[in-house]
Protein backbone atom coordinates (compact mmCIF):
# COMPACT_ATOMS: atom_id res chain seq x y z
CA UNK A 1 0.00 0.00 0.00
CA UNK A 2 1.38 3.41 -1.36
CA UNK A 3 1.87 5.79 1.45
CA UNK A 4 0.71 8.46 -0.59
CA UNK A 5 -2.18 6.85 -1.64
CA UNK A 6 -3.55 6.09 2.02
CA UNK A 7 -3.10 9.63 2.81
CA UNK A 8 -5.13 10.97 -0.46
CA UNK A 9 -8.14 9.08 0.84
CA UNK A 10 -7.69 9.55 3.95
CA UNK A 11 -10.54 12.12 4.71
CA UNK A 12 -10.44 15.34 6.78
CA UNK A 13 -6.65 14.10 8.31
CA UNK A 14 -4.66 14.17 4.86
CA UNK A 15 -3.22 17.52 3.65
CA UNK A 16 -2.47 19.19 0.17
CA UNK A 17 0.89 18.11 0.59
CA UNK A 18 -0.07 14.42 0.62
CA UNK A 19 -1.86 15.47 -3.07
CA UNK A 20 1.04 17.24 -4.58
CA UNK A 21 1.58 14.75 -7.38
CA UNK A 22 -1.75 14.17 -8.53
CA UNK A 23 -2.01 18.25 -8.46
CA UNK A 24 0.97 18.92 -10.28
CA UNK A 25 -0.13 16.09 -12.97
CA UNK A 26 -3.57 17.18 -13.22
CA UNK A 27 -2.24 20.71 -13.31
CA UNK A 28 0.24 20.57 -16.02
CA UNK A 29 -2.43 18.86 -18.35
CA UNK A 30 -5.09 21.23 -17.73
CA UNK A 31 -2.85 24.19 -18.35
CA UNK A 32 -1.64 22.69 -21.84
CA UNK A 33 -5.02 22.35 -23.05
CA UNK A 34 -6.63 25.80 -21.89
CA UNK A 35 -3.17 27.41 -22.88
CA UNK A 36 -3.75 26.05 -26.93
CA UNK A 37 -7.24 26.64 -26.67
CA UNK A 38 -6.68 30.97 -26.83
CA UNK A 39 -3.14 30.50 -28.39
CA UNK A 40 -4.28 30.14 -31.99
CA UNK A 41 -6.66 32.69 -32.25
CA UNK A 42 -3.44 35.54 -32.55
CA UNK A 43 -2.10 32.90 -35.18
CA UNK A 44 -4.77 33.48 -37.74
CA UNK A 45 -3.33 35.89 -39.93
CA UNK A 46 -0.30 34.23 -40.07
CA UNK A 47 -1.98 30.68 -40.96
CA UNK A 48 -3.96 32.43 -43.86
CA UNK A 49 -0.40 33.32 -45.44
CA UNK A 50 1.01 30.29 -44.69
CA UNK A 51 -1.59 28.11 -46.51
CA UNK A 52 -2.65 30.59 -48.53
CA UNK A 53 -6.61 30.03 -47.52
CA UNK A 54 -9.10 32.40 -46.78
CA UNK A 55 -10.17 33.58 -43.59
CA UNK A 56 -13.70 31.65 -43.56
CA UNK A 57 -11.45 28.22 -44.34
CA UNK A 58 -8.42 28.95 -41.71
CA UNK A 59 -11.09 30.08 -38.54
CA UNK A 60 -12.46 26.17 -38.97
CA UNK A 61 -9.38 25.56 -36.82
CA UNK A 62 -10.62 27.71 -33.72
CA UNK A 63 -14.37 26.81 -34.62
CA UNK A 64 -13.39 22.78 -35.50
CA UNK A 65 -11.18 22.69 -32.14
CA UNK A 66 -14.46 24.23 -30.32
CA UNK A 67 -17.47 21.75 -32.46
CA UNK A 68 -14.93 19.08 -30.87
CA UNK A 69 -15.09 20.01 -27.20
CA UNK A 70 -18.39 20.59 -26.84
CA UNK A 71 -19.04 17.18 -28.38
CA UNK A 72 -17.01 15.48 -26.48
CA UNK A 73 -17.65 17.20 -22.64
CA UNK A 74 -21.04 15.57 -22.23
CA UNK A 75 -19.34 12.43 -22.80
CA UNK A 76 -16.98 12.82 -20.09
CA UNK A 77 -18.58 11.52 -16.69
CA UNK A 78 -19.44 8.32 -18.73
CA UNK A 79 -16.19 7.54 -19.68
CA UNK A 80 -14.75 8.41 -16.48
CA UNK A 81 -17.40 6.45 -14.95
CA UNK A 82 -17.06 3.00 -17.25
CA UNK A 83 -13.13 2.90 -17.84
CA UNK A 84 -12.00 4.99 -14.54
CA UNK A 85 -10.54 8.51 -14.18
CA UNK A 86 -7.32 8.20 -14.09
CA UNK A 87 -7.31 6.14 -17.82
CA UNK A 88 -9.54 8.72 -19.28
CA UNK A 89 -6.83 11.21 -18.12
CA UNK A 90 -4.36 10.04 -19.35
CA UNK A 91 -5.39 8.87 -22.68
CA UNK A 92 -7.17 12.56 -23.33
CA UNK A 93 -3.78 14.34 -22.29
CA UNK A 94 -1.82 11.93 -24.54
CA UNK A 95 -4.51 12.26 -27.71
CA UNK A 96 -4.51 16.23 -27.32
CA UNK A 97 -0.28 15.82 -27.25
CA UNK A 98 -0.64 13.57 -30.24
CA UNK A 99 -2.63 15.86 -32.12
CA UNK A 100 -0.17 18.88 -31.18
CA UNK A 101 2.46 16.92 -32.89
CA UNK A 102 0.38 16.44 -35.97
CA UNK A 103 -1.06 19.81 -36.12
CA UNK A 104 2.87 21.44 -35.98
CA UNK A 105 3.15 18.52 -39.20
CA UNK A 106 0.11 19.44 -40.87
CA UNK A 107 1.07 21.13 -44.91
CA UNK A 108 -2.35 22.43 -45.76
CA UNK A 109 -5.34 24.00 -43.97
CA UNK A 110 -8.04 20.85 -44.13
CA UNK A 111 -5.51 19.05 -42.56
CA UNK A 112 -4.88 21.33 -39.71
CA UNK A 113 -8.13 21.78 -39.28
CA UNK A 114 -8.52 17.74 -39.05
CA UNK A 115 -5.96 17.42 -36.61
CA UNK A 116 -7.46 20.30 -34.08
CA UNK A 117 -10.56 18.54 -34.12
CA UNK A 118 -8.56 15.14 -32.66
CA UNK A 119 -7.14 17.74 -30.50
CA UNK A 120 -10.54 18.99 -29.02
CA UNK A 121 -11.64 15.76 -28.74
CA UNK A 122 -8.71 14.79 -26.48
CA UNK A 123 -9.13 18.23 -24.51
CA UNK A 124 -12.60 18.54 -24.14
CA UNK A 125 -12.86 15.47 -22.06
CA UNK A 126 -9.86 16.99 -19.61
CA UNK A 127 -11.28 19.60 -17.78
CA UNK A 128 -14.66 17.83 -16.24
CA UNK A 129 -12.10 14.74 -15.40
CA UNK A 130 -9.56 17.18 -13.89
CA UNK A 131 -12.67 18.64 -11.52
CA UNK A 132 -14.30 15.97 -10.45
CA UNK A 133 -10.29 14.28 -9.82
CA UNK A 134 -9.69 17.04 -7.57
CA UNK A 135 -12.63 17.14 -5.78
CA UNK A 136 -12.45 13.68 -4.80
CA UNK A 137 -8.74 13.71 -3.94
CA UNK A 138 -9.16 16.77 -1.31
CA UNK A 139 -9.31 16.55 1.89
CA UNK A 140 -12.63 17.59 3.12
CA UNK A 141 -12.16 20.25 5.06
CA UNK A 142 -9.42 22.29 2.54
CA UNK A 143 -11.93 21.12 -0.90
CA UNK A 144 -11.37 25.06 -1.47
CA UNK A 145 -8.20 25.39 -1.04
CA UNK A 146 -7.71 23.01 -3.99
CA UNK A 147 -9.86 23.53 -5.92
CA UNK A 148 -8.43 27.49 -5.68
CA UNK A 149 -4.74 25.93 -6.37
CA UNK A 150 -6.24 23.67 -9.79
CA UNK A 151 -7.97 26.89 -10.90
CA UNK A 152 -5.06 29.25 -11.20
CA UNK A 153 -4.25 27.42 -14.56
CA UNK A 154 -7.82 28.16 -15.90
CA UNK A 155 -7.71 31.78 -15.41
CA UNK A 156 -4.01 32.26 -16.18
CA UNK A 157 -3.77 29.98 -19.22
CA UNK A 158 -6.39 32.02 -21.46
CA UNK A 159 -4.28 35.36 -20.90
CA UNK A 160 -1.06 33.54 -21.08
CA UNK A 161 -1.71 31.70 -24.46
CA UNK A 162 -1.94 35.15 -26.32
CA UNK A 163 1.66 36.70 -25.46
CA UNK A 164 3.58 33.09 -25.98
CA UNK A 165 1.98 32.87 -29.32
CA UNK A 166 2.08 36.29 -30.19
CA UNK A 167 5.96 35.94 -29.02
CA UNK A 168 6.23 32.40 -31.42
CA UNK A 169 4.34 34.16 -34.47
CA UNK A 170 6.24 37.15 -34.69
CA UNK A 171 9.61 36.17 -33.70
CA UNK A 172 9.99 32.05 -34.48
CA UNK A 173 6.85 30.43 -36.56
CA UNK A 174 3.54 28.88 -36.43
CA UNK A 175 4.24 25.36 -36.01
CA UNK A 176 6.10 26.33 -32.26
CA UNK A 177 2.39 27.31 -30.76
CA UNK A 178 1.90 23.55 -31.05
CA UNK A 179 5.63 22.04 -30.57
CA UNK A 180 5.58 23.05 -27.33
CA UNK A 181 2.66 21.43 -26.05
CA UNK A 182 4.88 18.31 -26.67
CA UNK A 183 7.01 18.30 -23.22
CA UNK A 184 4.27 19.43 -21.33
CA UNK A 185 1.91 16.86 -22.63
CA UNK A 186 4.78 14.44 -22.01
CA UNK A 187 5.57 15.76 -18.27
CA UNK A 188 1.74 15.04 -17.49
CA UNK A 189 1.53 11.83 -18.67
CA UNK A 190 4.98 10.53 -16.73
CA UNK A 191 3.65 12.36 -13.90
CA UNK A 192 0.21 11.00 -13.87
CA UNK A 193 1.01 7.24 -14.25
CA UNK A 194 3.04 7.50 -10.94
CA UNK A 195 0.86 9.34 -8.94
CA UNK A 196 -2.56 9.69 -9.86
CA UNK A 197 -4.57 7.18 -7.94
CA UNK A 198 -7.33 4.38 -9.36
CA UNK A 199 -11.21 5.89 -8.57
CA UNK A 200 -13.71 3.16 -8.11
CA UNK A 201 -15.84 2.86 -11.34
CA UNK A 202 -19.33 3.68 -11.23
CA UNK A 203 -22.12 1.01 -12.44
CA UNK A 204 -22.97 2.17 -16.22
CA UNK A 205 -24.56 -1.05 -16.79
CA UNK A 206 -27.47 0.59 -18.85
CA UNK A 207 -25.86 2.25 -21.80
CA UNK A 208 -27.66 5.54 -22.70
CA UNK A 209 -27.14 5.35 -26.49
CA UNK A 210 -29.56 8.03 -27.20
CA UNK A 211 -27.98 10.29 -24.85
CA UNK A 212 -24.82 9.33 -26.41
CA UNK A 213 -26.14 10.46 -29.50
CA UNK A 214 -28.25 13.53 -28.64
CA UNK A 215 -25.75 15.02 -26.06
CA UNK A 216 -22.51 15.43 -28.63
CA UNK A 217 -25.42 17.08 -31.60
CA UNK A 218 -26.84 19.18 -29.23
CA UNK A 219 -24.40 20.99 -27.81
CA UNK A 220 -21.89 21.22 -31.02
CA UNK A 221 -24.91 22.33 -32.84
CA UNK A 222 -25.31 25.37 -30.32
CA UNK A 223 -21.88 26.18 -29.85
CA UNK A 224 -21.84 26.40 -34.31
CA UNK A 225 -25.17 28.51 -34.42
CA UNK A 226 -23.90 31.40 -31.90
CA UNK A 227 -20.41 30.82 -32.83
CA UNK A 228 -21.89 31.63 -36.68
CA UNK A 229 -24.29 34.88 -35.16
CA UNK A 230 -21.11 36.97 -34.63
CA UNK A 231 -21.20 37.34 -38.20
CA UNK A 232 -25.14 37.66 -38.85
CA UNK A 233 -28.23 36.04 -36.56
CA UNK A 234 -29.97 35.82 -39.46
CA UNK A 235 -27.53 33.57 -41.44
CA UNK A 236 -28.98 30.30 -42.78
CA UNK A 237 -25.98 28.74 -40.71
CA UNK A 238 -26.90 30.49 -37.79
CA UNK A 239 -30.68 29.98 -37.80
CA UNK A 240 -29.82 25.80 -38.66
CA UNK A 241 -27.31 25.43 -36.33
CA UNK A 242 -29.59 26.83 -33.53
CA UNK A 243 -32.79 25.25 -34.37
CA UNK A 244 -30.91 21.92 -34.82
CA UNK A 245 -29.13 22.51 -31.14
CA UNK A 246 -32.15 23.16 -29.59
CA UNK A 247 -34.25 20.66 -31.02
CA UNK A 248 -31.69 18.02 -30.39
CA UNK A 249 -31.63 19.99 -26.55
CA UNK A 250 -34.90 19.18 -25.82
CA UNK A 251 -35.24 15.65 -27.00
CA UNK A 252 -31.76 15.10 -24.79
CA UNK A 253 -33.81 16.38 -22.04
CA UNK A 254 -36.72 13.84 -22.13
CA UNK A 255 -34.43 11.22 -23.01
CA UNK A 256 -32.03 11.88 -19.95
CA UNK A 257 -35.26 12.27 -17.35
CA UNK A 258 -37.01 9.14 -18.74
CA UNK A 259 -33.47 6.84 -18.48
CA UNK A 260 -32.33 5.05 -15.12
CA UNK A 261 -28.88 5.90 -15.89
CA UNK A 262 -28.93 8.84 -18.02
CA UNK A 263 -25.55 10.23 -19.78
CA UNK A 264 -25.94 13.58 -18.12
CA UNK A 265 -27.59 13.50 -14.90
CA UNK A 266 -30.29 16.49 -15.17
CA UNK A 267 -32.19 15.79 -12.03
CA UNK A 268 -29.91 17.93 -10.06
CA UNK A 269 -31.14 20.61 -11.18
CA UNK A 270 -34.08 19.87 -8.74
CA UNK A 271 -31.67 21.73 -6.73
CA UNK A 272 -32.39 25.09 -5.92
CA UNK A 273 -28.79 25.50 -4.46
CA UNK A 274 -27.59 24.13 -7.41
CA UNK A 275 -29.69 26.07 -9.99
CA UNK A 276 -28.69 29.14 -8.91
CA UNK A 277 -25.43 28.59 -9.03
CA UNK A 278 -24.80 27.30 -12.33
CA UNK A 279 -27.10 30.47 -13.35
CA UNK A 280 -24.59 32.59 -11.48
CA UNK A 281 -21.62 30.79 -12.96
CA UNK A 282 -23.26 31.23 -16.72
CA UNK A 283 -23.13 35.07 -15.92
CA UNK A 284 -19.49 35.36 -14.87
CA UNK A 285 -18.80 32.97 -17.65
CA UNK A 286 -20.26 35.38 -20.53
CA UNK A 287 -18.39 38.65 -18.88
CA UNK A 288 -14.52 36.57 -18.77
CA UNK A 289 -15.06 35.08 -21.90
CA UNK A 290 -16.45 37.91 -23.81
CA UNK A 291 -13.73 40.13 -22.10
CA UNK A 292 -10.85 37.64 -23.48
CA UNK A 293 -12.70 37.94 -26.98
CA UNK A 294 -13.35 41.93 -27.16
CA UNK A 295 -10.36 43.05 -25.44
CA UNK A 296 -7.25 41.90 -27.66
CA UNK A 297 -9.58 43.11 -31.06
CA UNK A 298 -9.77 46.45 -29.85
CA UNK A 299 -6.40 46.46 -29.34
CA UNK A 300 -5.21 44.74 -32.61
CA UNK A 301 -7.80 46.74 -34.49
CA UNK A 302 -8.24 50.03 -33.16
CA UNK A 303 -4.80 50.65 -31.56
CA UNK A 304 -2.76 48.80 -34.11
CA UNK A 305 -0.89 46.54 -31.17
CA UNK A 306 0.56 43.37 -32.47
CA UNK A 307 -0.11 40.16 -31.36
CA UNK A 308 2.72 40.09 -28.86
CA UNK A 309 2.22 43.46 -27.27
CA UNK A 310 -1.39 42.43 -26.61
CA UNK A 311 -0.33 39.55 -24.54
CA UNK A 312 1.10 41.70 -22.39
CA UNK A 313 -1.58 44.63 -22.22
CA UNK A 314 -3.77 41.80 -20.96
CA UNK A 315 -1.12 40.12 -18.43
CA UNK A 316 -2.10 42.12 -15.61
CA UNK A 317 -5.49 40.35 -15.46
CA UNK A 318 -3.92 36.99 -15.54
CA UNK A 319 -1.25 37.93 -12.87
CA UNK A 320 -3.91 39.46 -10.31
CA UNK A 321 -6.28 36.39 -10.88
CA UNK A 322 -3.25 33.70 -10.53
CA UNK A 323 -2.97 35.74 -7.07
CA UNK A 324 -6.55 35.70 -5.99
CA UNK A 325 -7.54 32.38 -7.28
CA UNK A 326 -6.02 30.63 -4.06
CA UNK A 327 -7.02 33.38 -1.83
CA UNK A 328 -10.59 32.44 -3.15
CA UNK A 329 -10.27 28.74 -2.60
CA UNK A 330 -9.18 28.73 0.88
CA UNK A 331 -11.72 31.64 2.07
CA UNK A 332 -14.54 29.45 0.59
CA UNK A 333 -13.48 26.69 3.52
CA UNK A 334 -14.31 29.25 5.99
CA UNK A 335 -17.58 31.09 4.88
CA UNK A 336 -18.66 29.46 1.09
CA UNK A 337 -19.01 30.81 -1.87
CA UNK A 338 -21.94 33.65 -1.20
CA UNK A 339 -19.45 36.14 -0.14
CA UNK A 340 -16.66 35.95 -2.22
CA UNK A 341 -19.13 35.61 -5.39
CA UNK A 342 -20.40 38.95 -4.06
CA UNK A 343 -17.16 40.50 -3.68
CA UNK A 344 -15.95 39.39 -6.76
CA UNK A 345 -18.86 40.28 -8.86
CA UNK A 346 -18.43 43.38 -7.26
CA UNK A 347 -14.92 43.88 -8.94
CA UNK A 348 -16.39 42.47 -12.01
CA UNK A 349 -18.72 45.39 -12.41
CA UNK A 350 -15.87 47.76 -11.20
CA UNK A 351 -13.89 46.92 -14.39
CA UNK A 352 -16.86 46.83 -16.51
CA UNK A 353 -17.25 50.45 -15.31
CA UNK A 354 -14.01 51.80 -16.09
CA UNK A 355 -13.93 49.79 -19.50
CA UNK A 356 -16.93 52.10 -20.64
CA UNK A 357 -15.28 54.82 -19.59
CA UNK A 358 -12.52 54.40 -21.80
CA UNK A 359 -11.35 57.16 -24.60
CA UNK A 360 -9.73 57.13 -27.70
CA UNK A 361 -6.98 59.35 -26.44
CA UNK A 362 -6.06 57.18 -23.07
CA UNK A 363 -3.27 55.10 -22.21
CA UNK A 364 -2.63 51.81 -21.86
CA UNK A 365 -3.24 51.45 -18.32
CA UNK A 366 -6.23 52.48 -18.64
CA UNK A 367 -6.92 49.04 -20.26
CA UNK A 368 -4.33 47.27 -17.90
CA UNK A 369 -6.16 48.63 -14.34
CA UNK A 370 -9.76 47.42 -15.25
CA UNK A 371 -8.48 43.99 -16.46
CA UNK A 372 -6.44 43.42 -13.24
CA UNK A 373 -9.76 44.31 -11.39
CA UNK A 374 -11.74 41.43 -13.49
CA UNK A 375 -8.68 38.85 -12.82
CA UNK A 376 -8.83 39.38 -9.02
CA UNK A 377 -12.93 39.27 -9.21
CA UNK A 378 -12.96 36.28 -11.51
CA UNK A 379 -10.03 34.54 -9.26
CA UNK A 380 -11.83 35.49 -5.98
CA UNK A 381 -14.81 33.63 -6.82
CA UNK A 382 -14.73 31.20 -9.64
CA UNK A 383 -13.58 27.83 -7.94
CA UNK A 384 -15.44 28.60 -4.81
CA UNK A 385 -18.87 28.47 -7.09
CA UNK A 386 -17.36 25.68 -8.94
CA UNK A 387 -16.85 23.77 -5.35
CA UNK A 388 -20.20 25.01 -4.34
CA UNK A 389 -21.67 23.41 -7.36
CA UNK A 390 -20.45 19.73 -6.70
CA UNK A 391 -21.39 20.14 -2.81
CA UNK A 392 -24.62 21.01 -4.22
CA UNK A 393 -25.38 17.85 -5.97
CA UNK A 394 -25.38 14.09 -4.75
CA UNK A 395 -21.85 12.93 -4.50
CA UNK A 396 -21.87 9.87 -6.32
CA UNK A 397 -22.50 11.84 -9.63
CA UNK A 398 -19.52 14.32 -9.04
CA UNK A 399 -18.28 12.87 -13.11
CA UNK A 400 -21.56 13.78 -14.29
CA UNK A 401 -22.40 17.32 -12.78
CA UNK A 402 -18.66 18.08 -13.86
CA UNK A 403 -19.45 17.33 -17.16
CA UNK A 404 -22.64 19.08 -17.54
CA UNK A 405 -21.08 22.08 -16.06
CA UNK A 406 -18.97 22.10 -18.87
CA UNK A 407 -21.06 21.31 -21.40
CA UNK A 408 -23.27 24.40 -21.22
CA UNK A 409 -19.88 26.87 -20.28
CA UNK A 410 -18.69 25.74 -23.76
CA UNK A 411 -22.23 26.46 -25.16
CA UNK A 412 -22.26 30.29 -22.86
CA UNK A 413 -18.58 30.69 -23.76
CA UNK A 414 -19.81 30.89 -27.72
CA UNK A 415 -23.11 32.81 -26.67
CA UNK A 416 -20.66 35.74 -24.97
CA UNK A 417 -18.06 36.23 -27.71
CA UNK A 418 -20.77 35.71 -30.36
CA UNK A 419 -23.49 38.08 -28.94
CA UNK A 420 -20.67 40.86 -27.94
CA UNK A 421 -19.21 40.66 -30.81
CA UNK A 422 -22.34 41.46 -33.16
CA UNK A 423 -23.19 44.23 -30.07
CA UNK A 424 -19.63 46.19 -31.27
CA UNK A 425 -19.50 45.24 -34.68
CA UNK A 426 -23.14 46.44 -35.07
CA UNK A 427 -22.27 50.11 -33.35
CA UNK A 428 -19.46 50.73 -35.05
CA UNK A 429 -20.94 50.12 -38.10
CA UNK A 430 -23.54 52.56 -36.80
CA UNK A 431 -20.98 54.97 -35.97
CA UNK A 432 -19.42 54.97 -39.10
CA UNK A 433 -22.52 55.42 -41.13
CA UNK A 434 -22.96 58.60 -39.40
CA UNK A 435 -20.36 60.34 -40.45
CA UNK A 436 -20.28 58.53 -43.86
CA UNK A 437 -16.41 57.40 -43.73
CA UNK A 438 -14.59 54.03 -42.96
CA UNK A 439 -14.32 53.08 -39.08
CA UNK A 440 -11.65 55.71 -37.01
CA UNK A 441 -10.61 54.88 -33.62
CA UNK A 442 -13.12 57.25 -31.60
CA UNK A 443 -15.54 54.77 -33.51
CA UNK A 444 -14.11 51.93 -32.25
CA UNK A 445 -13.60 52.93 -28.77
CA UNK A 446 -16.95 54.31 -28.09
CA UNK A 447 -17.98 50.64 -29.62
CA UNK A 448 -16.15 49.20 -27.25
CA UNK A 449 -17.21 51.59 -23.97
CA UNK A 450 -20.95 50.87 -25.36
CA UNK A 451 -20.40 46.85 -24.99
CA UNK A 452 -18.58 47.05 -22.06
CA UNK A 453 -22.01 49.58 -20.25
CA UNK A 454 -23.58 46.51 -21.23
CA UNK A 455 -21.56 44.19 -19.17
CA UNK A 456 -22.11 46.28 -16.20
CA UNK A 457 -25.90 44.71 -16.16
CA UNK A 458 -24.83 41.44 -16.64
CA UNK A 459 -22.86 41.79 -13.38
CA UNK A 460 -25.20 43.49 -11.46
CA UNK A 461 -27.64 40.76 -12.27
CA UNK A 462 -24.67 37.83 -11.24
CA UNK A 463 -24.30 39.86 -7.53
CA UNK A 464 -27.93 39.83 -7.04
CA UNK A 465 -27.99 36.18 -8.24
CA UNK A 466 -25.73 35.08 -5.75
CA UNK A 467 -27.64 36.84 -3.10
CA UNK A 468 -30.06 33.13 -3.00
CA UNK A 469 -26.70 30.95 -2.47
CA UNK A 470 -26.91 29.03 0.18
CA UNK A 471 -24.17 26.80 1.65
CA UNK A 472 -24.41 23.32 1.20
CA UNK A 473 -24.49 21.02 4.29
CA UNK A 474 -21.20 19.22 3.94
CA UNK A 475 -19.93 16.67 6.89
CA UNK A 476 -15.96 17.57 7.11
CA UNK A 477 -15.88 14.04 8.51
CA UNK A 478 -17.77 12.05 5.92
CA UNK A 479 -15.40 10.08 3.82
CA UNK A 480 -16.16 10.70 -0.07
CA UNK A 481 -18.34 8.73 -2.04
CA UNK A 482 -15.69 7.37 -4.63
CA UNK A 483 -13.12 6.09 -2.55
CA UNK A 484 -9.57 5.85 -3.95
CA UNK A 485 -7.52 2.82 -3.99
CA UNK A 486 -4.77 2.30 -2.48
CA UNK A 487 -2.99 1.21 -5.46
CA UNK A 488 -0.89 4.26 -7.17
CA UNK A 489 0.87 3.72 -10.66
Amino acid sequence: MSAQAKQASSGPSGSIRSIIGPLVAIIVGLFMVILDGTAVNVAIPKLQDEFNGSLSLVQWTVTGYALAQAAIIPLAGWLSDRFGAKRVFLISVAMFTIGSLLCALANSAELLILFRVLQGIGGGVVMPISMAFIYRLAPPDKVGAVMGMMGIPILLAPALGPVLAGWLVDYAAWNWIFLINLPIGVIAVLIGIRSLPNIDRQSVASLDLFGMLLAPLAFAALSYGVTEGATSWTSTKTLVGIAVGIAALLAFIVVELRHRNPLLELRVFASGNFSRGIIVQWVSQFALFGTFFLVPIFLQTAKGYSAFDTGLIMLPQAIASGIFMPIGGRLSDRFGARPLVLSGMTLVVIAAFFLSRIEAGDGNLAVMVPLALLGAGMGLFMMPLNTHLIQSAPQNLVGRVTSLTNAFQQVVSSLAVATLTTISGNKVKDLAEAHQSAPNLEDWTSAFSYTFFILIFIGIAGGILAMLLRRPKVDPNAEKSNEVHMMVG
